[in-house]
């Protein structure tokens, strides 16, 4: 399901990171992290709403096998689906907030529009 970008950590690594980072996001809203892990995490999360906007048992046990938390897996499956049934994609918003103080990485803002 991700990307190419590897993120410097290991498959098993990378997917644990990227499974938690999408479930928080989809849970908050909003969140602050590098653009690449922003860029990753757009993708699959915009892949877990349409997945709520299909509805259907095997769609929420699909959904559910990679987001972590069950409240949030019912949260997609309920307000967020209805928030975005007459959008056809285009669920979250990414913008660049400058370098990172310690290691001048390129921060990133990313939201649910």
């Amino acid at each position: 399901m991700p990307g190419t970008r590897k993120l410097g950590k290991t498959t098993d690594q990378r997917m644990a990171m990227l499974r938690q980072q999408v479930t928080d996001f989809i849970d908050l809203g909003r969140m602050e992290t590098t653009y690449t892990r922003a860029k990753e995490i757009s993708a699959m999360a915009e892949k877990m709403i349409t997945l709520g906007k299909k509805k259907g048992l095997a769609n929420y046990r699909q959904a559910l096998a990679f987001i972590t938390r069950e409240d949030v897996a019912k949260k997609v499956f309920g307000e967020i689906a209805d928030k975005y049934a007459e959008r056809e994609g285009g669920y979250t918003r990414i913008t660049r907030i400058g370098p990172r103080r310690g290691d001048a990485a390129e921060m990133a803002v990313i939201e649910l529009v």
